[in-house]
C-alpha cells in the first residue's frame, strides 16, 4: 500500500489487551467454560484491531497515500497515542472520548450537506472538531469527579495472561527433546494464519482485487474496483493479524503498553530484507532473522562447537546476548543489502513504479 505503519506494534499491544480483557470475562465462569476463553480472545482480537485499522485508515492513512515519509511520521504519533491510552485509559476518559468523536462527527456532517462546496469547509470543520475536542476534555473532567469513574482500567504496569490448561505442559517429545505445547500451538496458529492469507490473496475474490490494486491502482479503478474499500480491507486484515500476534505473544509472559516497540523494528527488517510486498520472502527472512538471533543470542553455538578456536570462541561470546545478537542481525542485513539492495524477492512489473 506504500505506507510506513509505525502502529503496527500497538495493533500487537491492543491484542494483548483484548485477549487479557476476555480472559477476565470468562474467569468468574470457571471449570471448562474457563478454558475455552483462549480462541474466544483470538476472534476478538482480530475483529477489535482490524476495526481500528479500518478506522485509522479511514480517517487519517487515506489522506496520506503516496507519502510514506509523512505516513512514518503520522503513524508513530498514533503509536504514542495508543500507549499513553492504554495506560491511561479509565470510564471517565472513554465517556470524554465518546461525547467528542460524536459531536464531531455530527458536526461535520451537518456543516458537509450546507457548505460542503465551499472553500473554507476545511477550516471550519476543523474548529468544529476543536470544539468538539474542548467539549469532551469538560466531559472527562465531570465523569472524573466521581471515584470509580476515574480509574484506571490498566495503568502503566505489566499484565499476565493465564494459558488454558489444554496449552501448559509438553506436548510429547521429539528426538529426546520435550515440545513445549504454548510454542508448538504458536507455531501450529502461524502456520494456520499463512496459509489462510496465502488463499485469501490468491483464490478469493478480493485476493484478487487487492492484488490487482496492488499493480495497477489507476487501471483497478478503471475497471470497477473499488479502490478505497480495498484499501480499507487490506488495512484491516494487517490490523488483525497483528491483533492475532498480540494474543499468541500472550502466552509467552507478561505484556505491557511497550509491547509495539519491541517487535516493530525486526517486522521491518523481515519486510526489507524478504522484499516489500513479498508473503514468501517475509516468511523466509522472519525464519533467518529469527533463527540467527535465537541461536546465536542464546549461546547455543557455544555448545553446539565445544572445541572453538579461542579467537572465535570470543567472537561467539561477545554476540551471545539479545541485544548483541540484534547487533549482528543488523551487521548482516547491511551486508546482504550491498548485493541485493531490493531484499531476496523484489517486486516486478508495474508494482515496482506504484
Amino acid at each position: 500500500m506504500g505506507v510506513i505503519n509505525l502502529a503496527h506494534g500497538e495493533f500487537m499491544m491492543l491484542g494483548a489487551y483484548v485477549t487479557f480483557v476476555i480472559q477476565n470475562l470468562f474467569r468468574p465462569m470457571g471449570g471448562i467454560v474457563f478454558e475455552l476463553y483462549y480462541p474466544v480472545a483470538l476472534v476478538a482480537a482480530f475483529i477489535f484491531t482490524a476495526l481500528v485499522g479500518v478506522v485509522l485508515e479511514r480517517t487519517l492513512i487515506r489522506k496520506l497515500y503516496g507519502r510514506p515519509l509523512e505516513t512514518l511520521l503520522a503513524t508513530w504519533g498514533v503509536s504514542l497515542i495508543l500507549i499513553q491510552l492504554v495506560r491511561s485509559i479509565s470510564t471517565a476518559m472513554l465517556i470524554g472520548i465518546v461525547v467528542a468523536s460524536l459531536l464531531g462527527f455530527l458536526c461535520t456532517r451537518f456543516l458537509a450537506t450546507k457548505i460542503s462546496e465551499r472553500p473554507y469547509f476545511p477550516y471550519i470543520s476543523g474548529f468544529a472538531w476543536l470544539i468538539s475536542a474542548v467539549i469532551g476534555l469538560f466531559s472527562v473532567n465531570i465523569a472524573s469527579s466521581v471515584r470509580i469513574l476515574d480509574s484506571a482500567w490498566f495503568g502503566p504496569r505489566n499484565i499476565d495472561v493465564t494459558a488454558p490448561k489444554w496449552l501448559q505442559g509438553s506436548w510429547g517429545t521429539f528426538a529426546g527433546v520435550q515440545l513445549p505445547g504454548i510454542r508448538v500451538f504458536i507455531i501450529l496458529l502461524s502456520i494456520l494464519l499463512l496459509l489462510a492469507v496465502v488463499w485469501f490473496l490468491s483464490k478469493s475474490v478480493w485476493g484478487l482485487r487487492i492484488r490487482s490494486v496492488t499493480q495497477n491502482r489507476e487501471m483497478s479503478n478503471c475497471l470497477g474496483i473499488p479502490t478505497d474499500l480495498v484499501d480499507s480491507i487490506t488495512f484491516g486484515v494487517g490490523s488483525g493479524l497483528a491483533g492475532v500476534a498480540g494474543s499468541a505473544i500472550t502466552l509467552l509472559g507478561s505484556v505491557g503498553p511497550n509491547l509495539g516497540g519491541t517487535y516493530i523494528v525486526s517486522c521491518f527488517m523481515v519486510i526489507v530484507l524478504g522484499g516489500v510486498g513479498n508473503l514468501l520472502g517475509t516468511v523466509l527472512a522472519s525464519i533467518l532473522l529469527g533463527i540467527i538471533q535465537s541461536v546465536v543470542g542464546s549461546g547455543t553455538l557455544l555448545i553446539i562447537f565445544p572445541d572453538m578456536t579461542p579467537a572465535i570462541r570470543s567472537v561467539v561470546e561477545f554476540f551471545a546476548t539479545t541485544s548483541m545478537s540484534l547487533v549482528l542481525v543488523f551487521i548482516f542485513i547491511i551486508v546482504f543489502l550491498q548485493f541485493r539492495p531490493n531484499g531476496m524477492f523484489p517486486q516486478k512489473g508495474r508494482s515496482v513504479e506504484s
